[in-house]
């Protein structure tokens, strides 16, 4: 690790976004994890969390993983996940040992966890993950809403969907009207993660076949765009969360650099992230979005 505690990728982005000072204030996020104390108590909360991993091709996916209060459980730098990725996700059965990035989120109280490291164990539908990085996100950009369990799901899970090559139209209709998805990358050397990502319906476009949207600014620490600077491997969830459907994409991204005032740029940065997806993959999850308590 460099004595900054970025990897080549992270420090060539805060470079060029002139966030190199910024960045440095953080590197105490990226210090050693221990998964205890109010850090644990937050895990603990959560029921829905989505994990970054590599299929047994060696492809890219990001997935859900749902459960009670406490199925993430957090001792020291290992946390224990009492759920795994159901039958019909392109990460069931996924291959263990390998790296793997998990982020704990509860959109309601837009709140945010990431814990980075290596998946050691992945039996009788539970997961281990002995972390490398944990730390916590602003609620930026988190649309508030609240999850609730869908009673009539069954359950299972959905049966195995084929794998496609490109998008059809229901898969753009959900992607053009989403403003929340999920999105995986990875670096050689460092690692695997997870994360967030929102704005106004319609931020994410679709041309073609395939997909862009802008980089909004954030804590500087560019992991993301980071990680595919180095590496453009790169998975992306979409969820319905009235139906339930899930919409899985596995393929390239490359980050843009244009100007700040170029069209399509809201966030002002001058950064934009194109995708081409190569695996597109649907399935569904026993979560939808409830009312909220009058």
């Amino acid at each position: 690790m460099n004595a900054s505690g970025f990897h080549e990728g992270e420090r060539a982005v805060q470079a060029r976004a002139g966030a190199t000072e910024e960045a440095a204030r953080l590197h105490g996020m990226l210090r050693p994890p221990w998964l205890g104390g109010g850090l644990r108590a937050a895990l603990a909360a959560r029921t829905f969390a989505v994990l970054t991993a590599r299929d047994r091709d060696g492809a890219l996916w990001i997935s859900p993983l749902t459960g009670e209060p406490g199925f993430l459980d957090g001792d020291g730098t290992t946390l224990t996940v009492a759920a795994a990725p159901r039958a019909g996700d392109p990460l069931h059965a996924l291959p263990v040992p390998q790296p793997a990035g998990l982020l704990a989120i509860d959109l309601g109280l837009r709140r945010r966890i990431r814990v980075n490291g290596r998946l050691t164990d992945g039996t009788d539908g539970a997961l281990t993950i002995e972390a490398e990085q944990a730390f916590g996100n602003c609620p930026a950009y988190i649309r508030p809403r609240l999850l609730a369990p869908d009673a009539t799901a069954p359950a299972g899970a959905s049966a195995p969907t084929a794998v496609r090559a490109g998008l059809d139209d229901r898969d753009r209709a959900l992607i053009e009207g989403a403003d929340t998805f999920f999105l995986g990358t990875t670096h050689p050397d460092r690692g695997t993660d997870a994360s967030h990502k929102g704005g106004a319906p319609g931020f994410v476009r679709v041309e073609g076949g395939e997909l862009w949207w802008p980089d909004y600014a954030g804590n500087n620490l560019f992991t993301s765009l980071g990680n595919l600077t180095v590496d453009p491997a790169a998975a992306l969830l979409f969820l319905d969360f009235t139906t339930g459907r899930t919409l899985h994409l596995s393929g390239e991204a490359t980050v843009e650099w244009r100007d700040p005032a170029a069209a399509g740029d809201e966030g002002g940065t001058g950064r934009r992230v194109r995708f081409r997806p190569r695996r597109v993959r649907g399935s569904r999850i026993p979560l939808r979005e409830a009312a909220p308590v009058p």
